[in-house]
């Protein structure tokens, strides 16, 4: 709500055109702008609109909690794929197979959209749907969603300046940062839906407490 304007490249701010500008209020109570005034007194001097409204909503302390608990999902993220890929989790119930990606995917696709939804089995053997979604969270939105919010740190492109080379300049990573971001709620808004479709007293207790019994 800070800013809610998307750019692409290097620089993005009020005075630059926005790729997308959410239709969101900038803080709270926002009026909008008023008429551009002149920086200083000399008539040829920058403009910039006026707010009008005075700033209360600081993210600076909100800004330094995001990249705290980032760290958490960096560090949890890190023991889940050592562990997927020395017990073979990942190989052997998460990376579909070439011949997977076929008719079947696509019919398994229309399935979930008319909540056609399997009863849980009570352990991982995914459908091929559920493997591709998987697949892509785990090997490209979480790991872009971690590298694209390191590029957005000052200190770490500091002495990394590659990552902004790589994704084009701090606001094309800011805003692929937003889009893994929405991509990740729809996961898990996607994923509590098919819990509960699938049978949520039991795959609830599977993915907490291991218990995979109906009692």
């Amino acid at each position: 709500m800070a800013h809610p304007r998307l750019y692409w490249g290097a620089v993005g701010n009020d005075l630059t055109p926005a790729l997308i500008e959410l239709p969101i209020s900038r803080n709270y109570k926002h009026g909008g702008w008023v008429e551009s005034t002149p920086f200083f007194q000399n008539g040829a001097s920058p403009v910039s609109a006026n707010r009008t409204y005075d700033i209360f909503n600081k993210n600076g302390w909100g800004r330094s909690l995001h990249f705290l608990a980032a760290w958490f999902l960096v560090l949890t993220g890190a023991v889940y794929l050592l562990a997927g890929v020395f017990t073979g989790h990942f190989w052997r119930h998460i990376v579909p197979r070439p011949k997977e990606l076929g008719p079947q995917l696509w019919f398994d696709v229309l399935n979930h959209v008319r909540m056609r939804i399997r009863t849980a089995t009570g352990g991982p053997h995914y459908g091929l749907l559920q493997k591709c979604t998987y697949f892509v969270v785990v090997f490209i939105v979480f790991p872009l969603i971690v590298v694209t919010g390191l590029a957005m740190s000052p200190a770490i492109t500091a002495s990394y300046p590659i990552l902004l080379r790589i994704f084009g300049g701090f606001q094309s990573a800011r805003t692929i940062h937003f889009f893994a971001f929405a991509v990740l709620i729809l996961f898990l808004v996607a994923h509590v839906l098919m819990i509960i479709k699938s049978g949520f007293k039991r795959q609830m207790r599977a993915m907490t407490i291991g218990q995979n019994d109906e009692n």
